[in-house]
């Protein structure tokens, strides 16, 4: 059991669960810090009596907060904020679990680009904060597979099942002593940034596969992917590709069937299987669906 006292930085549902996790093992947690919408996590604390801190944490307040508390262990669970040198450098050991295989996808929902970019593999790492956005040593790494079926929100399951795991695996080391930092190959890194409901338009003169990935990585519960026609927002939580025939001169983005739903992209047909926003009772066939401009 680990033996040197944490504060917890965590955010959202995820962050939530984990906290859970830690408080029940035993482990030392001083106090929490997290944002005001992470309403689980305040409820929880209070509910324990656990020191909790609301708000961003390099507002004066936060750093007074967090001198409050000589603990050796910084974690952080899914935190939406950056944390400065001078509250990270208070900790011995100041520690993020970030949901990709470090120097790959640095930055915000990194296993949604994933699945958008086609990887067929994904990863949880447990690494030292320093002053840029995840680039700090790396202690351990788990690699979750990306199936062709997987969600953004399939993989967040997997996820969930892991990072107790991972927590558990990083704090044995820091108490054990035998923690071994391996340095991130900046060379290959790659950033992705925050992702906005408004970013899930679909561009129709993309290729069908691309389509695809975009589609499955948005699904609900996720804001999802989305197209307009008239003033009809369709947001698109599922499609298949289909056989239909068409001719190349044809627009992309247009509807050669309702009943099923097909819309024609540049190297194939796509079937639209489910969505939860927009009525079909509107169109007709030979419409174009609107595709971004990009």
């Amino acid at each position: 059991m680990n033996q040197k006292s944490i504060v917890v930085f965590a955010s959202g549902d995820l962050g939530a669960k984990l906290l859970h996790y830690v408080v029940k093992s035993g482990y030392k947690v001083k106090a929490v810090l997290t944002n005001k919408h992470s309403t689980a996590i305040i409820d929880f604390t209070k509910k324990i009596k656990l020191p909790i801190f609301i708000g961003n944490p390099n507002s004066d307040t936060g750093i007074g907060f967090i001198k409050n508390f000589n603990s050796e262990i910084m974690l952080s669970v899914n935190y939406i904020f950056l944390v400065k040198t001078n509250i990270f450098g208070s900790f011995d050991f100041p520690i993020n679990i970030h949901g990709s295989l470090l120097p790959k996808y640095r930055g915000r929902t990194p296993h949604i680009w994933a699945i958008i970019n086609n990887e067929k593999e994904t990863g949880i790492t447990s690494h030292f904060i320093n002053e840029g956005c995840d680039e700090g040593d790396i202690i351990f790494q788990k690699t979750v597979p990306i199936g062709v079926f997987d969600t953004g929100a399939s993989i967040l399951v997997k996820f969930e099942r892991l990072y107790p795991t991972i927590i558990d695996k990083t704090l044995h080391l820091v108490d054990s002593g035998k923690l071994h930092k391996t340095k991130q190959n900046h060379s290959v890194a790659t950033f992705f940034g925050k992702r906005v409901p408004e970013d899930g338009e679909i561009n129709w003169n993309w290729q069908k596969e691309q389509i695809y990935n975009w589609v499955r990585a948005l699904a609900y519960p996720y804001p999802g992917a989305f197209s307009t026609i008239n003033n009809i927002k369709f947001i698109i939580d599922q499609i298949e590709f289909d056989q239909m025939g068409f001719n190349y001169t044809m627009k992309n983005g247009l509807i050669l069937s309702l009943e099923p739903f097909l819309i024609k992209t540049p190297n194939g047909v796509i079937k639209i299987v489910k969505y939860r926003e927009g009525n079909t009772n509107e169109l007709k066939i030979g419409d174009i669906l609107r595709s971004k401009l990009c």
